[in-house]
């Protein structure tokens, strides 16, 4: 397909009736494993994920190394890729240029609770570089409402999320990903306020299951730095079986 057509691909998995799953990867090897399976139908990357890769701590991943490993990743499958492209790098529009010219077809760029009109003309340039690449760019507009809201009431948080995803979906995002623990109460208020299908989600220990948000009216769930913490986990405990004077597994698949 063309980057035109995987996005318009992802845009309508977005809008479909079953929530879209994604296991967010932060290399080519992990990409292609997770591609690999059936039920794959599009890929996204962790930003928290590549930045531990490279000995970044989150959100300081330089432009250029993230550019290049988003773009490694979106070359080594066929499915969709949408990256993590943190707050956009001080240049949401070229940095969207430059995501799609490495093949990928749509982000998560995140507010970190700046200014509203701020946050707004980010969506908007990310969208416009988009429209000038001919590139139905799919962005999953993040809102830092919870996990920046501090200790004000959750009431603020959920009207502060609805407030700001209304505007990003008027700015023309595609969806808008509200990070945080977000249980049904929650999740009916926010999916009421800002659209059906319009709610991005993260599956963190706490959350609700994937098939419960779907049935709220969620658009997608993703998983974030957890997949990788997940496999850093299997290998220390494999070191440690083998320091043990364990044996190898045998029946590995070759993954890599």
């Amino acid at each position: 397909m063309t980057t035109a057509a995987k996005a318009q691909t992802l845009i309508d998995l977005y809008g479909a009736p079953e929530i879209l799953r994604v296991v967010n990867v932060w290399d080519v090897v992990g990409a292609r494993a997770v591609a690999a399976l059936p039920e794959t139908k599009a890929i996204a990357t962790a930003g928290h994920g590549i930045a531990a890769s490279f000995g970044y701590a989150d959100g300081s991943t330089p432009r250029d190394v993230m550019i290049d490993m988003v773009g490694r990743i979106a070359a080594s499958v066929g499915v969709p890729v949408t990256a993590d492209l943190d707050d956009g790098y001080g240049d949401a529009g070229e940095t969207t240029r430059l995501a799609i010219a490495a093949g990928v077809v749509g982000a998560n760029v995140e507010d970190r609770l700046k200014p509203l009109a701020e946050s707004i003309a980010t969506v908007e340039a990310i969208v416009k570089a988009a429209e000038a690449e001919g590139v139905p760019f799919a962005l999953n507009a993040r809102t830092d409402a919870f996990v920046r809201g501090g200790g004000r009431p959750v009431e603020e948080s959920i009207a502060d999320a609805i407030q700001r995803g209304r505007a990003f979906l008027d700015a023309g995002a595609t969806a808008v990903f509200v990070p945080g623990i977000l249980d049904a109460n929650i999740t009916r208020q926010l999916v009421e306020g800002i659209g059906e299908r319009k709610v991005s989600v993260i599956g963190i220990p706490g959350a609700l299951s994937a098939a419960a948000y779907e049935e709220l009216g969620v658009a997608r769930i993703s998983y974030g730095p957890l997949p990788q913490r997940v496999a850093l986990t299997a290998l220390q405990e494999l070191a440690s079986d083998l320091y043990a004077k364990g044996t190898i597994p045998e029946g590995l698949p070759a993954l890599n």
